[in-house]
């Protein structure tokens, strides 16, 4: 093929070369030595491999991209779209072979039940792995699904500690879990709010759940009553009786696990009623959009994050320049966490010079990667192996850092 390659520009080099005699360009030089000229350049240049000729590689995304949370699920999907336009622009190569990546992302609507359908859709696509899902609700049942077919699952954004304690190994995660990030927000609430009595809300989902039980659990412990444990819907937008009940009891601080759709409602109507209670709250509620949510309540709401903020990032300034110019929206929460899951799975492709999925699934267990959200290294669980959690509260309506904590 080389050979036939050269001979072939030889060729065209000397069409150009004769072609180009007597002709003159706008200056009257003659062209026939530019034309020599472009047509070495071309010979000794490497062929590229046409797209038609190139392997394509399906990598799975999956997200809520239509209803109440499709915000964060855009802004999961955008975060590793531009990983992956990144890696194709500098060219990859498995193998020997030319490879073009292709994001194949489907819609989970944040609903366990079309979210296990759109796992089975990306097995039945043939996904070398998946990044996904948003919600822990929707990650656990889906995981079974990825484990029967032996893909990789790498969720930036699922925290509930269930997800790896079931066995499975294709399950990973490169946030923290609600076992480090209920603590923290517990030891906030005792160490720097002194806490003694606690009401604690959640939306009934897996994630709200399982974050409201960490967070009890640990308050508990350093001897924090809670007064109250109540419970609304993740689809809720009367608060009314719930806070009637705050109110009454006026506790130090109301824990309210959930995400920032109903989060950010319950903090206003909280500030609508007279309730003085700091609200905390975990990474669900802790978006650029709680601002808008919540209104002038935000300033009473503390919320942490699963790893570490943008800001304190070495390269997030020039990772926000690049998302902010690309999407023309501001970075939500957690797209730095899919970009890097996309460059994990590009990793493990390289380091097993292979795009099978089960190699790649083992290569991914043996990860020890340094990106942009820090260094990513996982347990025989599928946990990172040093988890970070980040406070914030708001200033002026936007996110501003209190704290940073590492496991």
């Amino acid at each position: 093929m080389r050979f036939k390659f050269a001979h072939a520009v030889s060729i065209a080099a000397a069409v150009a070369m004769v072609t180009a005699c007597g002709k003159k360009d706008e200056s009257g030089a003659n062209t026939a030595a530019s034309a020599a000229s472009s047509a070495a350049s071309a010979a000794s240049a490497p062929a590229p491999a046409p797209a038609s000729e190139a392997t394509v590689v399906k990598i799975g995304h999956v997200a809520p991209l239509t209803g109440l949370q499709a915000h964060l699920g855009k802004d999961n999907e955008n975060g590793a779209r531009l990983a992956l336009e990144e890696i194709s622009a500098q060219g990859l190569t498995i193998d020997g072979r030319s490879i073009r990546l292709e994001l194949d992302s489907q819609d989970d609507a944040a609903d366990p039940r079309v979210g296990t359908e759109a796992a089975q859709k990306l097995v039945d696509d043939h996904v070398v792995a998946v990044i996904g899902h948003l919600n822990s609700g929707v990650s656990i049942p889906a995981s079974k699904i990825y484990s029967d077919a032996g893909i990789a699952q790498i969720s930036p954004s699922t925290t509930n500690p269930e997800y790896t304690k079931q066995g499975y190994k294709t399950t990973f995660r490169v946030v923290a879990t609600d076992a480090l990030q209920g603590p923290v927000l517990a030891g906030y609430a005792m160490k720097t709010l002194h806490a003694k009595k606690v009401v604690v809300v959640d939306d009934a989902t897996a994630y709200g759940r399982g974050l409201a039980d960490e967070f009890a659990k640990s308050a508990q412990a350093g001897g924090v009553k809670i007064a109250a444990r109540e419970q609304t819907t993740e689809k809720a937008r009367n608060f009314k009786a719930i806070l009637t009940k705050i109110k009454r009891i006026q506790p130090d601080v109301v824990m309210y696990g959930g995400m920032d759709v109903t989060g950010g409602p319950f903090a206003k109507e909280a500030a609508a009623l007279g309730i003085k209670s700091k609200i905390l709250a975990g990474d669900g509620v802790c978006t650029e959009k709680l601002a808008e949510l919540a209104g002038d309540a935000v300033q009473n709401i503390v919320c942490s994050e699963a790893g570490l903020a943008l800001s304190k990032m070495d390269k997030g300034a020039d990772f926000e320049k690049k998302y902010e110019a690309r999407f023309h929206a501001p970075v939500q929460i957690y797209a730095p966490f899919t970009y890097d899951a996309m460059y994990v799975i590009v990793d493990a492709m390289k380091r097993a010079n292979s795009i099978e999925a089960p190699k790649v699934l083992a290569a991914i267990a043996t990860t020890d990667y340094n990106g942009l959200t820090g260094r990513i290294a996982f347990d025989d669980k599928g946990d990172l192996k040093a988890g970070t959690i980040t406070l914030y509260d708001f200033k002026d309506k936007k996110k501003d850092v209190l704290d940073v904590v590492r496991q």
